[in-house]
């Protein structure tokens, strides 16, 4: 069976992962922790980075920053991640959901300004497959408007928006590094915050709301529970995994690059024939190799185009179910047909997608659907 993933390993992570429990400091915030921090500091430009437990926690900071509550309004698209909108549920927000472009699964930033009122508090961008959203028209409107944009760039290390890192962009920015994605550790994730109002507070509530990093530092004599907060740091071990994965990122990108081109350049023929659709990366952005997918004419197609993968032993997937349709929500959304969501949740399939992909392995799958359509 060729897997959907993969996890990919430098071969320096165990030897971080022992370094770390030899300096005798396993909880987090420790060396480990500091080296990845500073590692997207000085890459990407990034204010200010917190790594956490996951992007779910990430997004949890972050609508714990903005002080979230029942009276406000947060607009993201449906076809999305739960964490996307659990976070800001867990707040008590109203969930307005948006639907997605055309060309692209990401959202539609012309609906999104159909639905901000005085009420919208926040909009969450979601860069889907690491492609960006078009953050110059998105930050227009939240200036005009007051509202803050949060970046859900679980997808999207080193990718960019005219040539600005995703992440760099919103108000605040959440990463993921899940086994799935370009660079793991895990589980794990990490909080990215521009603004420098929120820049103090992110430390308390990352450190259970007590004021411990100032305190670390020498800044304070003792520590106090001074906020709300939990205990969103990784452990040492899990930074110590991730590090091992930062110093290969150029490495692990060529890799993925390559992967991504093979399969694009094999489908061109099932283009022209309109059998398919393939992922489209708009002027303004680049593209970070995260995931292909294929968009299929029905979700009938892609089913069957499923079932035939996985009975010539390649496992394909889909995602999502949109957010607004789902068993959760369903009873509580009162707005317009999202007729584009629904579309690629019923049409998408991801191809298996991982940094050691063979080429005899991407030969089986790339041939396994021209079959399909030969046949």
């Amino acid at each position: 069976m060729i897997g959907f993933n993969k996890p990919y390993l430098t071969g320096k992570e165990l030897d971080y992962i022992r370094d770390a429990v030899e300096r005798e400091k396993l909880s987090g915030n420790g060396f480990y922790t500091q080296q990845c921090q500073q590692f997207f500091v000085n890459r990407y430009g990034f204010k200010k980075t917190l790594l956490t437990q996951s992007c779910t926690a990430a997004l949890e900071m972050a609508a714990l920053l903005l002080d979230i509550g029942p009276e406000d309004e947060v607009i993201l698209p449906s076809f999305t991640f739960v964490s996307s909108a659990n976070a800001f549920a867990l707040r008590g927000a109203k969930l307005i959901f948006a639907d997605s472009e055309k060309d692209t699964p990401n959202v539609d930033i012309d609906h999104v300004r159909q639905l901000i009122t005085p009420k919208t508090k926040a909009v969450v961008a979601v860069h889907y497959a690491g492609v960006s959203c078009d953050m110059k028209l998105l930050m227009e409107l939240a200036s005009k408007h007051q509202f803050f944009v949060v970046e859900d760039a679980a997808q999207a290390i080193d990718s960019f928006y005219d040539g600005r890192p995703l992440g760099s962009i919103g108000h605040l920015a959440c990463f993921s590094f899940h086994e799935t994605k370009n660079i793991i550790s895990g589980e794990g994730g990490m909080l990215v915050i521009n603004d420098e109002r929120f820049s103090s507070r992110a430390e308390v509530l990352w450190e259970k709301g007590t004021n411990r990093s100032a305190f670390s530092r020498g800044e304070i004599n003792k520590y106090n529970w001074i906020d709300v907060g939990s205990s969103f740091l990784p452990s040492e071990m899990t930074a110590a995994f991730l590090w091992a994965q930062l110093q290969e990122l150029d490495t692990i990108q060529k890799k993925r690059l390559n992967v991504w081109n093979r399969y694009l350049e094999s489908f061109a023929f099932q283009v022209r024939e309109g059998h398919l659709s393939l992922p489209v990366i708009p002027a303004y952005a680049s593209n970070n190799a995260h995931m292909f997918y294929v968009v299929l004419r029905s979700g009938m197609e892609r089913d069957a185009l499923m079932a035939h993968l996985k009975r010539n032993e390649i496992q394909a997937i889909f995602h999502y179910i949109p957010l607004h349709s789902s068993p959760y929500f369903l009873d509580k959304y009162r707005g317009r047909e999202l007729g584009q969501a629904d579309h690629y949740s019923a049409c998408i399939l991801r191809l298996p997608f991982y940094t050691d992909l063979s080429d005899p392995d991407i030969d089986r799958v790339i041939n396994g659907i021209h079959r399909f359509y030969n046949s």
